[in-house]
């Protein structure tokens, strides 16, 4: 019976000779990359378990102090057996650079466990808290011979129980909610018409789904979606009778490497580390054949062709995964005027150069291109992925930039657009402005710098730019894209404090609080919400600057004088005649050490850690001048007032 496999990782003859001298050897610097390499192929279930003995034996109770982001503690509450599905998630996380525990409640203890504050899942103290109930349990309540309106109402019931247990999760565990939807694999009784048995359990199960869409929306909840993935792969892959007969596991122990991919996703995108950019190769990739040798006409793209269609497929893929806010970037072996003709002048080509934020095209190697395109994008590596049809290039980069996700496509383009979405590389919790208008943003940022070099000095150049600072408080326009950058701003982040939805809006509701979202705009366009800050008003009438991050693609722009200016404002509307700033260390933020004293504090306290608080005597300053104009939004849509600071 076939298993979900992950097909789009690439497989290693190597992996059991590498295993075994992890198991026989001590822990060494390189044992957290080790494993992480032995990760990202393609493991089954039984390579998964082993991997996880390995991470469980080096790394028990703590991360690499190589890591930046937060440790994850997982708890996992189900009604049926799950033991068997932690492996899968902590090697999927480990394949993602992050390291996690997971603590599973005992069998069909976990509602007095979530109530009892006394219980080991409570001592656990988890950071998330995934809720996995079996499809049987949900559907239990359902009886034949129950009326249409008594069916409603047995899902209303269902569904408010499952609220119930997220909002005691978010206030008692002050934990991040995730939701497994449920599984369908109760049988029809009717077939294609199902939807006209009233208490059908197979259709109370899809109802119920698409009512926890809904609710997930509302109270910030995550889904982790495995009915939309047993669709694609079938439900003998996933759900096995005689595994829940004789264990009571819905999901089959084959499909748990699969089930953990699907987790470690949300868990990566709630801690901002699902990727940013995808780089695209472009000769036999994005169309057939070789632009250098078979010319603009020769090149095969378009209708009419199979060939041509598959690759006009990926495409459309392409396009909307940019649309959706994926950075797009080019690396090929060409000249650029060749590369750039399909973009300009095909007929057929979907995507534009318009569409494209990194453009390059080159000889040189493609290690070095990449290298340079993620130092354009000032992203991480590892927040890239790299499409090739090129076996060759793959394993180049796979061997020289390991952080680097390169999928294993095949040699038949109608799979690319399949493989990359299987990958699951871009995964996302919400969709903002920002997002759909990245790329615009990138291409604006190629004009500023053209405007910069053209600039005889650093003033006619920031002045030139028609800079405009616009600022609003924390609202719920804004709230999706603000808990974004908290928790995914890593270097400019002066505390690296991570909030949730309801800590964010614990802000918004405490006057002694304020919360700003900053945009920047300039002549170029609008670089989005480009910094948040979070003042707190102190008993002893300072106000603490808990929170400031900002995007580091404005740095240089004097954001940091201007945002400062703004702050010293805020806080004297509150009422506070000191500001005090925070700066607390991590492996990531070193380039904001000294912010505070660049920006005329002066440091009071400096800790073993390296971290500091510096204060400003807020009757004494005077803002500092620069070429920003600053101006606060009303709200999301209204005409923006001027306000001097």
């Amino acid at each position: 019976m076939s298993s979900p496999e992950l097909y789009w990782l690439p497989t290693d003859d190597r992996w059991v000779e590498t295993i075994k001298a992890v198991e026989k050897g001590p822990p060494g610097d390189g044992a957290w990359e080790t494993l992480r390499a032995l990760a990202n192929v393609r493991v089954d279930f039984l390579q998964t378990i082993r991997l996880d003995r390995q991470i469980a034996r080096l790394f028990p109770d703590a991360q690499p102090e190589t890591l930046t982001t937060p440790p994850i503690r997982l708890a996992v509450l189900g009604t049926s057996t799950v033991d068997h599905l932690t492996a899968g998630i902590r090697v999927a996380l480990l394949r993602r650079g992050l390291w996690g525990t997971v603590y599973v409640t005992p069998y069909g203890m976990f509602q007095q466990e979530l109530l009892n504050p006394a219980s080991r899942l409570h001592q656990f103290a988890p950071t998330h808290v995934l809720f996995c109930q079996d499809s049987a349990n949900l559907s239990a309540a359902l009886d034949n011979a129950l009326d249409p309106d008594q069916v409603r109402a047995a899902l209303a019931d269902t569904v408010n129980s499952m609220r119930g247990l997220w909002q005691l999760a978010r206030e008692r565990l002050k934990a991040k909610v995730l939701q497994q939807t449920a599984m369908p694999r109760q049988l029809p009784l009717m077939g294609s018409n199902e939807h006209r048995a009233a208490a059908s359990r197979d259709w109370f199960v899809s109802q119920l789904n698409d009512a926890l869409r809904q609710c997930a929306d509302a109270d910030g909840a995550d889904l982790v979606a495995i009915d939309r993935r047993i669709a694609q792969d079938g439900l003998k892959a996933w759900h096995q009778p005689n595994w829940w007969h004789k264990a009571k596991q819905e999901i089959a122990p084959t499909a748990a490497p699969m089930y953990g991919e699907l987790v470690a996703r949300v868990l990566a995108a709630q801690q901002g580390r699902a990727l940013k950019c995808l780089i695209l190769d472009l000769d036999n990739t994005l169309w057939g054949g070789v632009i250098g040798d078979d010319g603009l006409e020769g090149i095969e793209i378009g209708q009419g062709s199979p060939c041509g269609e598959a690759f006009l497929a990926f495409q459309a893929y392409v396009r909307d995964l940019g649309r959706r806010g994926v950075i797009l970037a080019v690396c090929s072996k060409n000249d650029e005027a060749t590369a750039l003709a399909p973009f300009n002048e095909h007929p057929e080509m979907l995507l534009r150069k318009a569409d494209i934020a990194c453009f390059v095209a080159n000889w040189d190697d493609k290690a070095a291109n990449i290298r340079a395109i993620a130092q354009q994008l000032n992203i991480g590596l590892d927040f890239c992925a790299f499409v090739d049809d090129n076996p060759f290039e793959r394993n180049l980069i796979r061997q020289e930039l390991p952080m680097v996700a390169v999928p294993e496509v095949s040699d038949d383009p109608s799979s690319y657009a399949q493989t990359v979405a299987d990958a699951g590389y871009f995964e996302a919790l919400a969709l903002t402005d920002e997002d759909r208008t990245r790329n615009q943003l990138y291409q604006s940022n190629w004009e500023r710098d053209a405007l910069k070099e053209s600039a005889t000095d650093l003033d006619s150049y920031l002045r030139g730019l028609e800079m405009e600072m616009v600022w609003r408080q924390f609202d719920k326009v804004g709230a999706a894209r603000i808990i974004q950058l908290i928790n995914k701003t890593n270097q400019f982040n002066l505390t690296t404090r991570r909030y949730t939805d309801d800590e964010v809006a614990a802000v918004m509701a405490d006057p002694s609080c304020f919360g700003l979202q900053i945009r920047l705009i300039d002549k170029f366009g609008d670089n989005g919400i480009i910094a948040v800050v979070i003042g707190r008003k102190q008993d002893d009438g300072a106000l603490l600057i808990d929170t400031w991050l900002m995007s580091c693609r404005v740095l240089g722009r004097q954001v940091e004088e201007a945002t400062l200016n703004l702050v010293a404002a805020e806080a004297k509307r509150l009422g506070a005649d000191t500001l005090i700033g925070e700066y607390r260390p991590t492996k990531a933020n070193g380039m904001v050490k000294e912010h505070y004293q660049r920006l005329g504090f002066t440091v009071t306290e400096e800790r073993e850690d390296g971290g500091s608080r510096a204060k400003l005597d807020l009757t004494v300053f005077q803002p500092a001048g620069t070429f920003i104009k600053i101006s606060e939004g009303v709200d999301a849509c209204a005409t923006q007032r001027s306000m001097t600071v």
